[in-house]
């Protein structure tokens, strides 16, 4: 069904996406792309991406039926495999599935959109020459163009970053919760662009920076209660954001020589992505994270209940995500607020929550093959 023989497509993420914000789901599970639902996402509710995390994979394998036909055939290989591998075949499957459906607004969006994540093991958060190796492997494995690698954005991230750029593969630069660790991942994507243009070579990659975001007021929040400045509540992460997308208009803006050079010879920018976008405190509009973070060049990736509230309530006021935050981040800091602390200490935080999540679901399919063996 083409775009065009599309009639009831969600004027709410429609008006989304005329203002520059790509809706994404932040959900991959087998049954989403085999009954069709994405594909109704993608047509009716202007969805144009979506992200996978261990911590979905997580959820998605192991509280599901979904995988039980594939994982008995993989259990029943002639030689054993590691859970490593198992996972990887599941993912892998899963992943290749969701860039079949989005393949055509990959096409349609000349390849700026329609793009599936798949992260590379959050151990190797740390390790360079590892993180690279599976970058590189995944990329060869999942064999469709509108793949994109997940990649942390550590310090150790920003050499696979480029190394993966240099090496035509897309990439999701996660876990960023910092403006100064995000203007860092921003020079690993340049610097990979440039090594391709001096080689002649074609600069049609694509890349996004993740920004986490509800982590930050969860974060944020806790540190202010009790210290009377509740009127700061809920704000950290958006003026945070905003703070982000500043620093993009800067670097990747018309006037940029950097980037003007790059530009010109058919480079994307490398746009922001809103993620961790789900409001965690009920006391906050539920589409908050969305509905203040709109711009040109953006991507917003949201958990399916987020999706549906926007869909059904949210509101497009402009480009929010470019009002000022100064304000707002200096009250912050009178009211005692140290920012980088708290980025610090969520990027630990996040590594850590991805490491616990993958070693949850390589247990959980262990469990499995000893259940389905009859050793359990």
């Amino acid at each position: 069904m083409s775009a065009t023989e599309v009639t009831n497509i969600n004027p709410n993420l429609r008006k989304l996406v005329e203002a520059g914000t790509s809706p994404w789901l932040d959900l991959l599970q087998r049954s989403l792309v085999e009954d069709g639902e994405l594909a109704r996402l993608v047509a009716e509710d202007s969805l144009r991406g979506v992200t996978s995390n261990p911590s979905i994979f997580e959820k998605s394998i192991l509280h599901s039926d979904d995988y039980d036909e594939q994982l008995h055939q993989l259990f029943d290989a002639d030689e054993e495999m590691s859970t490593q591998a198992i996972y990887e075949e599941l993912a892998i499957h899963d992943v290749q599935g969701a860039c079949d459906v989005l393949r055509q607004t990959y096409e349609d969006n000349h390849h700026q959109d329609g793009f599936v994540s798949l992260e590379v093991a959050a151990d190797l958060a740390h390790d360079p020459a590892r993180t690279i190796e599976a970058a590189q492997d995944f990329w060869k494995r999942v064999d469709r163009p509108n793949l994109m690698i997940k990649i942390p954005g550590t310090k150790e991230g920003l050499g696979p970053i480029e190394e993966a750029i240099y090496s035509g593969i897309n990439v999701n630069i996660t876990l960023l919760f910092s403006v100064e660790a995000y203007e860092k991942v921003a020079d690993a994507y340049l610097k990979g662009l440039e090594r391709r243009l001096a080689e002649g070579k074609s600069l049609d990659i694509a890349s996004v920076a993740s920004f986490f975001v509800s982590r930050i007021d969860t974060a944020v929040d806790k540190r202010l209660d009790g210290r009377g400045h509740d009127e700061l509540l809920g704000t950290a992460a958006i003026a945070n954001a905003r703070h982000a997308y500043r620093s993009f208009e800067e670097i990747f803006g018309t006037g940029s020589p950097r980037w003007d050079a790059l530009h010109h010879a058919g480079a994307h920018p490398q746009r922001p992505l809103w993620a961790s976008t789900g409001v965690k405190n009920p006391a906050y509009r539920d589409t908050m994270y969305v509905d203040d973070l709109v711009a040109p060049h953006t991507v917003n990736t949201m958990p399916l209940a987020t999706l549906q509230a926007v869909a059904d309530h949210g509101t497009v006021s402009g480009p929010t995500a470019t009002h000022n935050p100064d304000e707002t981040l200096t009250a912050l800091a009178e009211a005692g607020i140290d920012l980088v602390e708290v980025t610090d200490e969520l990027l630990d935080a996040g590594v850590k929550q991805f490491e616990d999540a993958m070693s949850q679901l390589l247990d959980g399919i262990e469990e499995r093959r000893k259940s389905y063996k009859g050793q359990g």
